[in-house]
């Protein structure tokens, strides 16, 4: 493969002098545009954000798109990554709550009950990552002093429960962790979630954790795909979700697939509230585009054109 030449450096000028007349993108306000330039970047900005509105066949931007445009959808991704993040927060803390209680309801808050391996699913194919897990566990409960919380725990009782070290944990981590468990105990902590599965529990876990990341890292959320896929669901089959042979064309490792995954993961009072913020992000980004950009921009997340209806299907 023939490598192309690497892009030269172009100054604020040049960068919109090539927008408006390379790439054929309408810029109202220069002072404007090299605003936001200076301050998101253009590899940020236009490179991340272009895809909505380009033309990959003649290399420049439809007719009628302006540079606000690309703003209005990356402050919607902005916005869009804040509310994702707050949620998936609220389904992580749940789940180190339920962890926490259920372990140490079984095997004491003694630490040395998490620093046992056969309190664990210590099979041949986990005793890797459970020693990894463990020797994570007894860094935090017995030398980390970066926790304060902890610290104190160490100090005044010679103990770290896993209600407390559970806090120092990612959710990546805490993930890990619940796939790890026997399966006795991961029984334990899933019939604190109606209509899921252990394993399709583990599977929810994976993706949102890759969602996380992404949020976290400020990375372009909207159009992100896992590698992880959620479990086929009662809400693909109810919505009329297309297929591809027996596989969902979309809700599987899309940004639809963390909603489908927070319709069964948060409580209905809080995803309720969830889909009204989410919504009000999407007027925001109607109002300041067109609606034919709205419809794109729905197909890029994944989203079927009934996914209002989500929130009225029972999940059973």
């Amino acid at each position: 493969m023939v490598k192309k030449e690497p892009k030269p450096f172009l100054t604020y000028e040049e960068q919109i002098r090539n927008l408006l007349h390379r790439k054929n993108l309408y810029i109202k306000n220069s002072i404007y545009a090299t605003e936001k330039l200076h301050d998101i970047c253009y590899y940020s900005l236009i490179d991340g954000y272009k895809s909505l509105f380009y033309n990959p066949m003649s290399r420049t931007y439809e007719t009628g798109t302006c540079f606000e445009d690309i703003v209005a959808l990356y402050d919607f991704d902005e916005n869009l990554r804040s509310l994702i993040f707050q949620y998936i927060c609220h389904i992580e803390q749940k789940l180190r709550s339920i962890i926490s209680y259920s372990f140490c309801e079984i095997h004491t808050a003694n630490q040395t009950a998490y620093l046992t391996p056969t309190n664990y699913n210590y099979t041949l194919k986990n005793q890797k990552d459970i020693n990894k897990l463990i020797k994570f566990l007894s860094f935090e409960a017995n030398i980390n002093t970066e926790h304060t919380y902890v610290v104190y725990q160490r100090a005044t009782y010679s103990n770290v429960p896993l209600w407390v070290v559970m806090n120092t944990l990612t959710f990546g981590q805490t993930s890990k962790m619940f796939s790890l468990f026997t399966s006795s105990m991961q029984s334990k902590i899933t019939i604190n979630y109606n209509y899921v599965t252990e394993k399709e529990l583990v599977q929810y876990l994976k993706v949102l954790t890759h969602f996380r990341n992404v949020c976290a890292h400020n990375e372009r959320l909207y159009s992100f795909q896992s590698r992880y896929e959620i479990p086929d669901t009662k809400l693909h089959l109810k919505m009329k979700i297309s297929k591809k042979g027996n596989h969902y064309i979309v809700g599987k490792h899309d940004l639809f697939a963390v909603i489908i995954s927070f319709r069964y993961l948060l409580n209905d009072k809080d995803f309720l509230v969830f889909k009204k913020r989410f919504n009000h992000l999407i007027k925001k980004f109607e109002k300041n585009t067109s609606s034919y950009k709205k419809e794109k921009l729905l197909r890029a997340m994944g989203f079927p054109s009934n996914w209002t209806a989500i929130s009225k299907y029972n999940l059973s």
